[in-house]
C-alpha cells in the first residue's frame, strides 16, 4: 500500500470510528511529524522503545547524532550519504601520503572520487598522468605543479594555500610541496572509480620498456639508462627546485604557452554570492575556462545559518567538508528524506536534482565544497522557485496565508 493510500485509509477509518462512537485508534499526521506509522523518538512512548542495551562503540555512535536520534520529519531510507577521510587507510612513503574514497568504498558517488594528499617539504608526486580528469584545491601550504597540454605547450605555477588547479584527462604533470611544510590539497576526479593508486606513471613505463626501444626513441645508448628505478616512485623526497621564474624558463617551448592557465586563483576571488549568513564562491567553465568536467562552489555558513533548501539539476554533488559542524537533509521520490552530521575531512553525496540542506550545528564558520561532474554549476532555489510561481498556486499547494507568501524572498537567499 503506497503512503497516500495508507494515510487515507487511516484518516477514513478514524472518520468511521468516530461516526460509531468507537474511540479512533488512528489520529490524523500532525506537522513536523508527517509519516504513518509515526517516526522519530518523540513518538516512542513505551519505556524501552528507546533502549539499546547491545554492543556499543559509543566513540563512533557520538559522531552521528542525526542517525542515532533522527527527527520525525526523516522517513523511509536512502543510500548511504556520508564517507570520510578520517577513517581512509594512509599509502604513506618518504616525501608524503594518500588516502582516497572512491565508489568502491562509498557506493553511491558514482561522478567523483576524492584523494586527500599532502606532500612532505620538497616531496614530489612523480611525472604521471590519468585517465580522467584531475580537479585539485590547495588546503595547506604550497605546491608547484607542471602540466604540458596536448599541443606541447608546457606551463609551470606555484598554487597557495584555498588555489585550484585542473588538469584534463590525459595531461602529464607533477606536484611538489613547497616552503617549510609542504603541501596538503584534496583531489577530484571526473569518476568514481578513479584512484591514486593506479595512475599512468614514468617510471613504471621506463622500467616496463626494452632498452633498445628506450635508446632508439630517445637516441641516446642503452647504457644511459641502466640505473632507472624498476620500481615506480609515486612520492618520493626531492631537493628544492628553486625559483619559479628559473623553472618557467627551463621548460619555455617555441610553441609558446597554454593559451589558458592550469590554476585558478581562488583565494584572492571575490564571494560570487554574499548574505548575513555567509558566502558562495563559484568556479566553472565561465571563470576558470579549462575546467571542463568539474565545477565547484565554496560554501562558508556562519554560525546559526544554513545553506537554503535546494537542488541541482544537472550532476550529483559531491561535498568535501573542510571545518566546523553541519547536518544535512535529503529528500527523495518515496517520499524518503535521510538527516546525516558532517565534520571536518567528511564527505557527503547528494544525487541530481535531490532537494537538502546544509546547517551550521556549530559555534565557528563551517565551510564546505560542493564539487559537481559538469563544465557549470547549476542550481534551483525553492525559495526562489515559490516566490516567482502564480500566488493563488502556491497559497493553494501550502495552505498558507498571502501575508506569508509575500515574505518569502523575492531572490533565491543561498544561505539564511
Amino acid at each position: 500500500m503506497t503512503n497516500l493510500l495508507r494515510r487515507e485509509f487511516l484518516v477514513g477509518a478514524a472518520a468511521s470510528a468516530a461516526a460509531l462512537g468507537v474511540a479512533a485508534t488512528a489520529k490524523a499526521a500532525s506537522f513536523g511529524n508527517p509519516d504513518r506509522p509515526a517516526e522519530g523518538s518523540i513518538n516512542a512512548k513505551s519505556p524501552t522503545s528507546l533502549d539499546d542495551p547491545g554492543p556499543q562503540n559509543p566513540a563512533l555512535a557520538n559522531q552521528f547524532p542525526s542517525m542515532q536520534d533522527p527527527p520525525p520529519t526523516d522517513v523511509n531510507g536512502q543510500p548511504l550519504f556520508w564517507a570520510s577521510f578520517n577513517n581512509a587507510p594512509k599509502r604513506i612513503q618518504n616525501g608524503g601520503w594518500a588516502r582516497e574514497v572512491t565508489q568502491a568504498d562509498f557506493a553511491i558517488s558514482k561522478d567523483i572520487a576524492g584523494v586527500n594528499m599532502r606532500l612532505a617539504q620538497n616531496g614530489i608526486r612523480e611525472l604521471h598522468w590519468h585517465q580522467q580528469a584531475e580537479w585539485a584545491i590547495m588546503l595547506d601550504g604550497t605546491c608547484r605543479v607542471t602540466v604540458l597540454d596536448e599541443e606541447g605547450r608546457p606551463q609551470v605555477g606555484d598554487v597557495q594555500n584555498g588555489d585550484l588547479w585542473y588538469f584534463p584527462a590525459g595531461l602529464p604533470h607533477s606536484l611538489q610541496g613547497l616552503g617549510s611544510t609542504g603541501a596538503e590539497f584534496l583531489l577530484a576526479f571526473d569518476n568514481g572509480m578513479s584512484t591514486e593508486f593506479n595512475t599512468l606513471l614514468v617510471t613504471d613505463w621506463f622500467a616496463h620498456t626494452p632498452p633498445d626501444v628506450l635508446s632508439m626513441n630517445f637516441g641516446v645508448p642503452a647504457d644511459a639508462f641502466k640505473n632507472i628505478p624498476l620500481n615506480q616512485r609515486w612520492i618520493f623526497q626531492g631537493t628544492d627546485p628553486g625559483p619559479l621564474a628559473a623553472d618557467q624558463r627551463a621548460v619555455r617551448s617555441p610553441k609558446g604557452a597554454p593559451p589558458h592557465p592550469f590554476v585558478f586563483p581562488l583565494s584572492s576571488m571575490a564571494p560570487t554570492r554574499q548574505s548575513r549568513g555567509g558566502s558562495v564562491h563559484i568556479i566553472d567553465s565561465r571563470n576558470f575556462n579549462v575546467s571542463k568536467t568539474v565545477a565547484m562552489a565554496r560554501v562558508t555558513v556562519k554560525p546559526g545559518a544554513m545553506r537554503e533548501l535546494h537542488w541541482h539539476p544537472n550532476a550529483d554533488e559531491w561535498q568535501y567538508y573542510v571545518k566546523g559542524k553541519a547536518r544535512m537533509t535529503v529528500f527523495d521520490t518515496g517520499p524518503k528524506a535521510t538527516t546525516a552530521d558532517f565534520k571536518a575531512g567528511d564527505i557527503g553525496y547528494v544525487r541530481k536534482s535531490l532537494g537538502h540542506y546544509v546547517q551550521n550545528m556549530g559555534n565557528t564558520d563551517m565551510v564546505f565544497l560542493e564539487i559537481f561532474k559538469s563544465d557549470r554549476y547549476a542550481e534551483v532555489s525553492l525559495s526562489d522557485w515559490l516566490r516567482h510561481a502564480p500566488p493563488e498556486l502556491v497559497m493553494q499547494h501550502l495552505n498558507i496565508s498571502r501575508e506569508t507568501l509575500v515574505q518569502l524572498s523575492n531572490v533565491s537567499p543561498n544561505i539564511v
